[in-house]
């Protein structure tokens, strides 16, 4: 079985273009998308009606769960530019959307971790930043999961995989639309991709156990970059451009 997956699209319509357009040469059975879908500052109404349109296996993060249930006083800026640009159709699809999916035997995806769509899986934040997480940490944070061969994560928008005792393979495909961002909690720490580029991975069990393989897709991201500036956001259209947090 061949399995493509995405995730924190936030909006950024080109980037999603130009990843499903590569994935359509991928020979994949089926594409899964890991959430995150809107909140961001590109197009996310239009983001919105492209996501529904692909009639992809998806599950909600932290940010669906955010602009369907916060008052809006509450919510970030990202959030709050998804809230006022969708309509009750965009939001029946976002509640329609499960917290964790199993989109083939032994194959389960979620957003976080299984139980925490705010969780990093394969990193961890402390006083001195966010650093790779040890596998002792990704199994706690995981849970029991013995029923499973692969494991789809997002969140943290960086790309990457572990082998866990016993062979199933935990992957985070990296981020479609937003490839750096600061945040301060549970402490200041920053995540970069290091270039603009629209990430997907791809896995497959031809092997006899799951692989995986990471994909990196150019995309207008100019274009994404000038929409942000004009939600006067000129930070996110530096990560835009560059991969990177301005410093």
């Amino acid at each position: 079985m061949r399995i493509a997956m995405i995730s924190d699209v936030h909006g950024n319509l080109p980037a999603l273009r130009a990843v499903l357009a590569a994935i359509e040469g991928e020979d994949a059975d089926l594409t899964v998308n890991l959430g995150d879908l809107l909140s961001g500052y590109v197009l996310p109404a239009s983001t919105a009606d492209a996501l529904i349109a692909a009639g992809l296996v998806t599950v909600r993060g932290n940010h669906e769960r955010q602009v369907l249930t916060f008052p809006v006083e509450r919510m970030g800026m990202a959030d709050r530019t998804a809230h006022e640009a969708i309509d009750a159709r965009h939001r029946e699809w976002m509640a329609s959307l499960p917290a964790t999916v199993e989109p083939a035997p032994r194959v389960l995806a979620f957003h976080g971790t299984p139980a925490d769509d705010l969780q990093y899986l394969m990193h961890t934040v402390d006083v001195d930043g966010a650093r790779p997480a040890t596998q002792a940490e990704v199994l706690e944070r995981l849970g029991d999961v013995s029923g499973y061969d692969l494991l789809l994560c997002g969140h943290t928008h960086l790309a990457g995989s572990m082998r866990l005792p016993g062979g199933a393979l935990v992957v985070n495909p990296g981020s479609v639309g937003w490839p750096a961002y600061d945040d301060d909690g549970p402490a200041p720490h920053v995540m970069e991709a290091g270039s603009p580029h629209a990430r997907y991975a791809v896995a497959d069990d031809v092997s006899g156990r799951w692989e995986v393989s990471f994909h990196m897709v150019e995309y207008p991201w100019e274009e994404a970059a000038v929409l942000a500036e004009g939600f006067g956001r000129p930070d996110v259209a530096y990560a835009l451009r560059t991969g990177r947090v301005p410093s």
